[in-house]
């Protein structure tokens, strides 16, 4: 095979790589005209070749990195090594995309320097995974400290009413699974809240008596804070009728009611739960002290920016919190 044709092989193997290619490879003078323009370019940055080849690479730079890419191509001129850097670049739609680029001089017959060939890899989704996981660390990091939070919390407050250290050990241990149970939702969720539905059905699952509960409501999705506190106060509610009301095996019933807007305020939401049962309740067949008090009147309430009101009957317990919409969710769903 006669030299030149050699070198002819060579340059159309070299060629049908570069075409063949996964990423965009560009050549270019030290003025930034295109020379080359392969087929993974036109499919990245939606310019044909016949709109490339000629034209300054500035089409695809974006105004504010122009220096940038001047600087390099001066750079590649004197012969500077320029490692792998990251930057910007402008679809033919005007969109952006992040790209890792990879710079090699081009060489004429006498060796001197006059273009330079670049490799491009599209790394916006990578970035925006990473985005991604480095808002979801912050979450985590929020979340862990609100459990903490809250766990010290329940410590301090059941400290007062809990005289015996094991019925202590026990009360605490299934409110932190309670809490455990509404963060496994958010979670689930990617941390972006959970349905209402969901979080009633999990918190009052440990407790049994499936036959006696009901719930009913729109589908809503509660931000991860509502999740928390509802979560909280629907658990002290079963626990407080697992001791005194239809969860301990009295006859009755208990609804879970929630609706969006009324009549007055089409951006609020209401939450209740009603127990009605044929046997009365005890005396003390309230959550009217102590930790689930507090959840109940004070924390729910406040957390959630609305009013918690607790009714007692003879035959019913009643408990109501009603509060801005945004408290609460920002989507729902019809």
């Amino acid at each position: 095979m006669a030299k030149s044709d050699a070198h002819e092989l060579d340059r159309a193997r070299l060629a049908a790589i570069v075409d063949s290619s996964f990423d965009p490879i560009i050549s270019k003078d030290l003025d930034g005209t295109v020379r080359t323009w392969n087929r993974a370019a036109e499919q990245v940055f939606g310019y044909s070749a016949k709109e490339m080849i000629g034209a300054p690479i500035f089409k695809i730079v974006p105004p504010h990195l122009e220096n940038e890419e001047r600087e390099i191509l001066a750079r590649v001129g004197v012969g500077d090594h320029i490692p792998a850097f990251e930057t910007v670049r402008q679809l033919k739609d005007l969109s952006y995309i992040t790209v890792s680029l990879t710079l090699s001089p081009i060489k004429n017959a006498q060796g001197h320097i006059v273009g330079a060939s670049a490799i491009t890899r599209d790394i916006t989704a990578s970035r925006d995974r990473e985005r991604r996981i480095r808002v979801l660390l912050r979450e985590v990091n929020h979340r862990v400290k609100n459990q903490y939070a809250i766990i010290l919390s329940m410590i301090r407050q059941m400290r007062w009413t809990e005289t015996d250290p094991q019925t202590f050990e026990r009360h605490i241990a299934e409110r932190i699974m309670a809490l455990s149970a509404s963060h496994d939702l958010i979670v689930s969720a990617d941390w972006e809240g959970a349905a209402l539905a969901d979080l009633v059905a999990i918190q009052l699952k440990p407790f049994g008596h499936d036959d006696v509960i009901a719930f009913r409501g729109p589908a809503v999705m509660l931000t991860p804070k509502a999740v928390e506190n509802l979560g909280m106060a629907f658990h002290e509610l079963a626990l407080n009728s697992s001791r005194h009301g239809v969860l301990s095996g009295k006859p009755g019933t208990i609804t879970i009611s929630w609706n969006v807007g009324q009549a007055a305020d089409p951006k609020t939401f209401f939450v209740q739960w009603d127990e009605k049962t044929s046997d009365p309740f005890p005396a003390a067949g309230e959550p009217s002290s102590g930790f689930g008090s507090v959840i109940l009147r004070r924390v729910a309430p406040q957390a959630l920016g609305s009013a918690g009101e607790i009714i007692r009957e003879k035959f019913r317990l009643n408990w109501t919190l009603q509060g801005q919409l945004s408290g609460f969710t920002t989507d729902i769903e019809q």
